[in-house]
């Protein structure tokens, strides 16, 4: 990545306010970017945008391509004359400050089928050419995603693995079945798909005409019940039932005592090297179209990964295998170029890993809330870094900065101290100036933290399944004392 003094914020879009019970692509959208512009940040990091399924969670998702259809604005709908004002129910009452997936999905699907069956019915030629051209720019994963979510509604929403046998394994004459029996359904979710990725290029059009640049999430594994497994098979370990074989997760670590299961099959890495790794350049492709930036999430997984018996209960029980992440990275670098990529280097990071990281000189992640627990080689320390990093007080998978301190040993309290002068009350801010100061090209604080929120507002705790990916900022949060000291510690630092 290009040697530049970056900072930014990281705020996915469901924490985003907005009046419809999550975050979107519509007016606070664009305010949250003038307010990046107001306070001179450069980056704003987002997680992944996936049409997420169980737990919410943005790193299990029906596609590793589809956009989350929550996202999709309904003023915007109502502006491009698809929705009427009259058609907005006054039955749903929205928390300020939480997202609920039912009570959303209730509300907003009703007004996507009007919206779409508008769109079908009227849409200018101009529009319509747009559509059929999107289309067909996406044909390698829209198809399967379209069909696979029209059919898993057809079946009540059960998982693809406990549909019937034949349209299971995905039988031509069921393709063919399905494809007729559902085609509205299949057009409308082709239709949503568009207007997602029409609204956020706008959006993000408008953040890089700013000079905002996008960080984008990418999770390694794709989830079990997704268009992906069931539509590429071949590329996962499977057995003949389509069962995985093992699954993903992490041994034991900072996070759980048992590990993390986190149950995604694992990649058939064989199979895609015989396919020049086909699927992973189209998935890095499309990302780069929504995307300046891209994190890889779990980058040691690409050198080895951790896989667990299918069936286990805990991660304990798993193994180390080898994987061909360099042959993957050189095939990506050979067909994509030199593309700014963050590696996710967090854990236990083995000499194989960095080497892979290095040889692509992918800048790796420095978590402050890492920094401070004792250890005299702690290699989070500020004063450890190299320029080619990123610093982050936290991210979503950590307490707020405030949260932690205030749940911090005496022993990590004292360590803190020692390294630099604060007041407790002033934490958040202590924590951003430290990362805002470091050597590290780029640095980035969660909002929560930069709005110095309690334990209350944390995004995610790993290791569990329910509670996650809930919180959303107030309307009025961001006021004019928050973008001005954000500012002069930018200007400070030289960001």
């Amino acid at each position: 990545m290009k040697e530049q003094r970056l900072s930014g914020i990281l705020m996915h879009i469901s924490s985003l306010p907005g009046k419809f019970g999550i975050g979107s692509f519509g007016d606070d959208a664009y305010n949250f970017v003038k307010f990046l512009k107001l306070s001179e940040q450069k980056i704003w990091q987002i997680l992944p945008l996936g049409h997420t399924g169980f737990g919410d969670s943005p790193y299990q998702c029906y596609s590793a391509f589809a956009g989350n259809p929550l996202f999709i604005d309904i003023d915007e709908l109502i502006k491009s004359g698809l929705l009427k004002q009259t058609d907005i129910s006054n039955d749903y009452v929205f928390e300020a400050t939480e997202f609920d997936t039912i009570k959303t999905s209730l509300f907003k699907y009703p007004l996507f089928k009007k919206a779409s069956v508008e769109f079908q019915k009227n849409a200018t030629g101009e529009s319509k050419g747009k559509f059929d051209e999107f289309c067909h720019k996406n044909s390698f994963w829209l198809e399967d995603y379209c069909l696979f979510t029209a059919i898993k509604a057809h079946f009540n929403d059960k998982p693809w693995y406990e549909w019937e046998t034949e349209i299971r394994y995905r039988k031509e004459e069921a393709i063919c079945k399905y494809s007729e029996l559902l085609k509205q359904e299949i057009l409308f979710y082709k239709t949503l798909q568009y207007f997602f990725y029409a609204q956020w290029m706008e959006l993000k059009t408008y953040a890089n005409d700013y000079g905002i640049r996008i960080l984008g999430d990418i999770p390694l594994y794709v989830a079990y019940d997704s268009a992906d497994a069931w539509a590429h098979a071949d590329i996962f370990q499977f057995d003949k039932t389509l069962t995985p074989v093992a699954v993903a997760g992490v041994p034991p670590d900072y996070f759980s005592e048992t590990g993390q299961l986190w149950g995604n099959p694992l990649f058939d890495w064989e199979k895609l090297a015989q396919t020049d790794f086909h699927w992973w350049i189209e998935r890095i492709k499309a990302n780069f179209s929504l995307f300046d930036i891209l994190r890889i999430d779990h980058f040691r997984g690409l050198s080895a990964y951790w896989a667990v018996p299918y069936g286990d209960e805990t991660a304990v029980n798993g193994n180390w295998v080898d994987a061909p992440g360099q042959e993957l990275l050189n095939v990506i670098v050979n067909k994509l170029g030199h593309i700014p990529i963050i590696a996710e280097d967090l854990g236990v990071m083995t000499e194989d890993v960095k080497k892979l990281r290095d040889s692509f000189y992918f800048p790796g992640m420095k978590i402050l809330q890492f920094a401070f627990d004792g250890s005299e080689n702690n290699n989070f320390l500020p004063h450890t870094y190299t320029q080619n990093c990123v610093v982050y007080t936290g991210t979503h998978d950590n307490d707020t900065t405030l949260g932690w301190y205030q749940s911090a040993t005496e022993k990590d309290k004292e360590a803190i101290h020692d390294y630099f002068n604060f007041k407790p009350s002033t934490v958040h801010w202590e924590l951003i100036r430290l990362a805002w100061s470091s050597v590290a090209n780029m640095s980035i604080a969660p909002m929560q933290d930069i709005l110095g929120l309690g334990t209350e507002c944390r995004m995610n705790l790993p290791g569990t399944t329910s509670g996650n990916w809930k919180w959303r900022i107030e309307k009025e949060a961001i006021n004019n004392d928050i973008i001005e000291k954000l500012k002069k510690y930018t200007r400070i630092y030289q960001r």
